[in-house]
Formats: C-alpha cells, structure tokens, sequence
C-alpha cells in the first residue's frame, strides 16, 4: 500500500481573524506553493483547546494520557504535529508572549512530553523536520521582545522532532492593515515561504 503523502501544514494563531497575522500566514502559504510545495491552512481560533489544569493524570497512566483530550480540539492539532513535513507557526506577540490560546496548546503537549521522556516509540521515531515560525509585533521596537516566545516554541516543537528554522520577526505591524499594505513586509514573508518549501522533504 502506497503510504499517504501529508502536506506541509500551517497553523495561524491569532484569536482574532483578519488580521497580520492571518495576511503572514496566506503570504507564506502563497510562497510555498509558488515553490512548487503543498501546504495547508489551520487557524487555531477555530479550535476549542482546554486549558492544562495540572492534575497530573498524564504522568500517573501508563499510557501517558491526558483526560482533556476527548473533550476538546486538541488531537487533530498533535495530529498536525506528528505527520506535517514542514510545520510553519504565525502568531501576534502580546505583552512580549505568545497569545493565550497557543500557550494553552503548548501546556496541553505535557502528555506528549511526559511520553517522549518514557521513549514512546511512535515520537522518538518522527522524522527530524524543521518548524518556521513568524512573529509579529505590534511594538516598533522592544528589549528582547521576541525571546520568550521563541524559547517556548523551541522546547515545545522539541518534542516531535521539530528544529526551528531562524524565525521571521516582523515589527510595527498595528493594525490590520500593516502587513499586506508594506510591499517590503509582504516580500519578505512570501520569500520566507519560499525558502521552506525548498527546504522541505519530500512528505511521507
């Protein structure tokens, strides 16, 4: 049987639609299918992820599960994770982090780590793929503004083999408007697109 060929997957994070954030992500897109890639479009709003609560379930079951899982969105997120080739991440910066949503998502992957740490077989054998990530700021400027939602992402992304590529950082983008009408902007993000697709391997 022929294996299925997963797309490269894209995944905008801004609670709010319409914005730059979802102009990154259709400009990515844009440029990785004008690269000759195949990628598709998630938006996390559309998603109901339950927030973590510590209860420690996934670390006492042997299968390392969380309870929340049947009761939410969030296995057809971790399911992107674990067959997407190229993952590709955009989210607006809020109070210098990661807006609450995606954070939500990202404690979520405790059951994952917790089973990446016992040697799950099917996360210690994914593929070693890269992760691009856009992050933009309404701030023209701003001390390390960026790092903490990188760190997050790194050691999050860490645990299904994603590497993060150099990410795209884009300030002064205010309102709606900001990025699709900044030529400079929308080239740089599509070029980036670009560069993902042809770095990307062929999918599996």
């Amino acid at each position: 049987m022929t294996p299925v060929a997963h797309p490269a997957r894209a995944l905008a994070c801004s609670p709010r639609g319409g914005g730059n954030t979802d102009t990154a992500t259709a400009l990515f897109a844009q440029g990785f299918t004008d690269a000759g890639g195949r990628i598709e479009v998630a938006h996390l709003r559309t998603y109901h992820v339950a927030p973590c609560v510590s209860c420690q379930h996934c670390e006492r079951s042997p299968e390392g599960s969380c309870p929340l899982s049947p009761t939410d969105n969030s296995t057809p997120l971790f399911d992107m994770l674990l067959t997407a080739p190229t993952l590709f991440i955009a989210s607006p910066i809020y109070f210098y982090h990661l807006p609450a949503q995606l954070k939500a998502f990202i404690d979520r992957g405790q059951s994952h780590w917790i089973r990446r740490a016992r040697g799950d077989s099917t996360l210690e054998s994914l593929p070693r793929r890269t992760a691009w990530v856009t992050l933009v700021a309404g701030r023209k400027q701003g001390e390390r503004l960026f790092e903490g939602s990188l760190i997050t992402l790194r050691y999050f992304l860490r645990i299904f083999n994603f590497d993060l590529a150099p990410p795209l950082t884009l300030l002064g983008c205010d309102d709606a408007a900001s990025l699709g009408g900044n030529t400079d902007l929308a080239a740089r993000v599509h070029a980036y697109g670009a560069q993902a697709a042809r770095h990307c391997p062929p999918a599996s």
